[in-house]
């Protein structure tokens, strides 16, 4: 009887041992099928496991595989530093998708400025630089011209300005001893426009007056030519509507040779922030925008406030039969490069400025090349690098190196809309190709 019972209590556990291997080899089964199943779904393009056992460890390498970057909407966006965004579609666009291929430069960094400036104004008389006005921030405004000394390389001497005069986006221009000075912003923020007009005589230091525009504007073009100072376009008094008018002033030696303003041919297009040029007894208008920043309404202190702009590249040339010939355009739009040119070897060379805005963030994007326009064939090129991205910034060139101060540069170098003002002075060796 022991010996029965035994035996099938033996048996007994020799079947309980039967089912669990069994029932483990048929999880371990399901396991398997599971597992391949699920890695050959939909949701991966591939995938591989190897499992090694060695010392009793497991060690599992698994080769990743690339699935699309989820979608990002402009509010989603908005708001947010990120060296890359999504357009919609799920295609990546970098955030410095209108950077142009340029050659590097070797840059040397100078003297900064007594005071950072924005959307001030420059002019070079020889070796000496004078820098106008300008936002120190956007609450505060500078009335007064700093001057830099090419040959010595330092900043040498201030002159106060009138305090009737504009203190942003002036039209200016110099007739190698005479500055004059035309219209301008009035005040921080988005404040009104004036259109009172100023002469400083460089070698006195003294101020003196023109007659004023028939109409106060924003950063018009001006230019002296043919023994007339010309005025053409900018903003309109409410900062954003672009202004085709084109007015002249006989001048000489500093005085106004007549008493009011002439009515010219009209610009092609409106708007600020272009570069004026006189070259070979040829008057080149190139770039800027139409529309800017306007006071938000009912602000007591004038708080600007973002509207469309629309930067374009446009060039044109006005000839002898006074009537507007385009040229090539810019390799790109470019605006808020008034004072960012010069002329060398019959080339004009224009550093920084703004472009179109981001498709996605809808920021404000920076320049960071330098163009150059070759007058003998009329073709653009793109010679080099600025340090970063700026706009409004004041170039010089003198003994064959070009200079910058000024403006607005980037957030740094994957993120093209502005942020610091500075005060920062540049300068690099510019060799051009004839």
């Amino acid at each position: 009887m022991v010996m029965v019972r035994a035996s099938a209590a033996s048996s007994g556990k020799h079947n309980k041992s039967t089912r669990l291997v069994i029932l483990c080899a048929a999880l371990f089964g399901f396991g398997l099928i599971a597992d391949y199943l699920w890695a050959s779904s939909s949701g991966f393009n591939s995938i591989s496991r190897w499992v090694s056992v060695r010392n009793s460890q497991t060690t599992q390498i698994i080769v990743p595989y690339k699935t699309p970057p989820p979608k990002v909407t402009a509010e989603e966006s908005k708001g947010k530093e990120k060296s890359d965004t999504q357009d919609g579609s799920g295609r990546f666009l970098s955030a410095t998708f209108a950077d142009l291929p340029a050659p590097e430069l070797e840059w040397q960094r100078m003297a900064d400025a007594p005071v950072p400036r924005l959307d001030g104004a420059a002019i070079q008389i020889k070796d000496l630089f004078y820098v106008f006005a300008g936002y120190g921030t956007i609450n505060s405004v500078h009335s007064h011209v700093d001057i830099y000394n090419f040959t010595d390389d330092k900043w040498v001497g201030r002159i106060d300005m009138p305090k009737e005069m504009a203190h942003s986006h002036l039209g200016m221009v110099t007739d190698g001893r005479y500055i004059y000075i035309v219209t301008g912003q009035y005040g921080p923020q988005c404040r009104g426009p004036t259109a009172r007009t100023f002469v400083l005589d460089t070698e006195t230091k003294q101020w003196g007056d023109l007659p004023p525009l028939p109409f106060p504007r924003y950063a018009p073009a001006t230019q002296l030519w043919r023994g007339r100072l010309h005025v053409m376009g900018g903003s309109g008094e409410n900062r954003y509507t672009p202004r085709l008018e084109h007015w002249s002033l006989a001048v000489k030696d500093g005085k106004p040779l007549e008493k009011e303003w002439r009515t010219e041919i009209p610009i092609p297009h409106g708007g600020p922030h272009r570069a004026c040029i006189v070259v070979d007894d040829r008057l080149y208008i190139i770039g800027g925008q139409e529309g800017d920043f306007m006071a938000k309404p009912g602000s007591p202190i004038f708080k600007c406030s973002r509207r469309n702009e629309v930067v374009y590249g446009d060039v044109y040339m006005l000839d002898d039969e006074m009537k507007w010939k385009p040229l090539p355009s810019m390799p790109k739009p470019d605006s808020h490069i008034e004072f960012a040119w010069v002329v060398v070897n019959n080339s004009i060379v224009i550093a920084g400025g703004t472009t179109e805005k981001h498709p996605v963030t809808k920021k404000m994007v920076l320049v960071g090349e330098i163009f150059q326009f070759n007058l003998n064939t009329e073709k653009w090129s793109v010679i080099g690098k600025l340090p970063y991205r700026v706009k409004t910034t004041l170039v010089g060139f003198w003994n064959g190196w070009l200079y910058f101060t000024s403006g607005q540069r980037d957030r740094g170098p994957d993120d093209p809309a502005p942020k610091k003002v500075i005060a920062e002075m540049w300068r690099t060796k510019l060799k051009l190709n004839s």
